[in-house]
């Protein structure tokens, strides 16, 4: 049993409301505080001075000078399974090409098929590992991770298979999802390939997760909507890229009871209305606007009608390289006009709603020990600086990393 503190401020994230509008008073402040972790998990968070006359038996870990205690971010959604890089795509993208004149001069997301395809088991589960292992440096102790490299059977399989092998080299927690139907694939010959998807794929992984691309690019809604609902009569959970380039794949993971719809760039006011009125989460990806050059998706008018908005990262080798889950965050909210406790609960209360991960995102009993504390006297430093600030310190199931 551990007594660490005493902090500055703790910032716990409970009490909140999962959706709509969160003003900076809903925030509660712990001024002077402390938290008890015990096997992984947090016993009690309060006044410091008080929890160290309950606990006089806990091991005191102490804090000096300057903190501020969050838990640990949650990104939900990533793709950092894949090999080499699209470099090339973002100099013909920031010179002016389209991303259809990018995809016949051999780039986008087959380009990264085609690189991923032939790195090694190896390489991937290193490559996955790695970045995760840099997002639990900045304090990101949960990680979304799909597949959706492969784009056949055997391949998908090989990449759910090195991203459960990258978990074992990361302290961080992966939370892998079945991206099969990112494309149509290239090289397919048969009849149906999300058929095949759902006869061959789906009943031979182990992950909980089925994620699809509705677009004009990738899978019409018509061909979306009867794939997710056979894959949730298999027992995954579902979530959708929805509405990135054009609006209507967000009613479609309405319809399928999805957990989560995202990126959400291209919304219209009746997609906003029908997701805040609906128990689905709506996740907003800033990493692919900055790195596209395209509007963000409307995350205040997402709030405002009563939506519950998670912020994630989209980390991935075409449209959102960075990976810098606190920066993106807080650039949105420049532009965006989200309050600090809109952006703090969209990393890590909301993000686990859209998870379906109920112990996690707040510092509370009972809640995994995930937290990450900053050299300062004030949390609203962390948005301030724009994600320059990183977290000093990073705790993940009680352990300090």
């Amino acid at each position: 049993m551990k007594l660490i503190g005493p902090f500055s401020q703790i910032i716990p994230l409970t009490g909140l409301p999962l959706k709509g509008a969160l003003p900076d008073a809903q925030l509660t402040v712990i001024e002077d505080g402390g938290v008890v972790t015990h096997e992984g998990k947090i016993l009690a968070v309060g006044d410091y001075n008080e929890l160290r006359n309950q606990y006089s038996h806990a091991l005191p870990v102490l804090i000096y000078g300057p903190a501020v205690l969050l838990p640990g971010f949650i990104d939900c959604h990533t793709h950092i399974c894949f090999d080499g890089n699209r470099s090339r795509d973002y100099a013909m993208r920031i010179a002016g090409k389209t991303y259809l004149e990018i995809a016949r001069a051999g780039g986008g997301i087959w380009d990264s098929v085609m690189k991923t395809r032939a790195a090694s088991i190896e390489t991937l589960r290193t490559n996955t590992a790695e970045r995760a292992n840099r997002h639990l440096q900045e304090g990101v102790t949960t990680i979304e991770v799909k597949s959706g490299y492969g784009l056949s059977i055997n391949e998908e399989i090989r990449m759910l298979q090195a991203i459960r092998q990258a978990g074992e080299l990361t302290k961080a927690t992966l939370v892998p999802t079945c991206l099969a139907a990112h494309m149509m694939p290239k090289d397919y010959t048969g009849a149906d390939y999300l058929e095949e998807v759902v006869a061959q794929l789906l009943p031979a992984i182990h992950c909980k997760r089925v994620d699809i691309f509705i677009e004009e690019t990738a899978f019409s809604a018509a061909e979306a909507l009867p794939y997710l609902l056979k894959a949730k009569e298999l027992g995954f959970a579902l979530t959708v890229h929805a509405d990135q380039f054009s609006s209507g794949g967000s009613a479609i993971a309405i319809a399928a009871g999805a957990l989560s719809a995202d990126h959400l760039e291209a919304s219209n006011e009746n997609d906003i209305t029908r997701l805040a009125n609906a128990d689905i989460v709506s996740v907003v990806l800033p990493g692919a606007s900055l790195g596209l050059g395209m509007h963000y998706a409307p995350a205040r008018k997402l709030l405002d009608a009563g939506a519950c908005v998670a912020i994630a990262s989209d980390w991935n080798p075409g449209s959102a390289p960075m990976g810098d889950l606190l920066l993106q965050a807080a650039v949105m909210s420049a532009a965006e006009k989200l309050s600090t406790a809109e952006v703090l609960a969209g990393l890590t209360v909301r993000a686990a709603k859209a998870l379906d991960i109920n112990n996690i995102g707040q510092l509370a009993e009972g809640f995994a020990a995930d937290m990450q504390v900053y050299s300062t006297n004030d949390y609203r430093d962390l948005l301030y600086y724009q994600g320059k600030m990183k977290p000093s310190q990073v705790w993940k199931g009680g352990e300090k990393i």
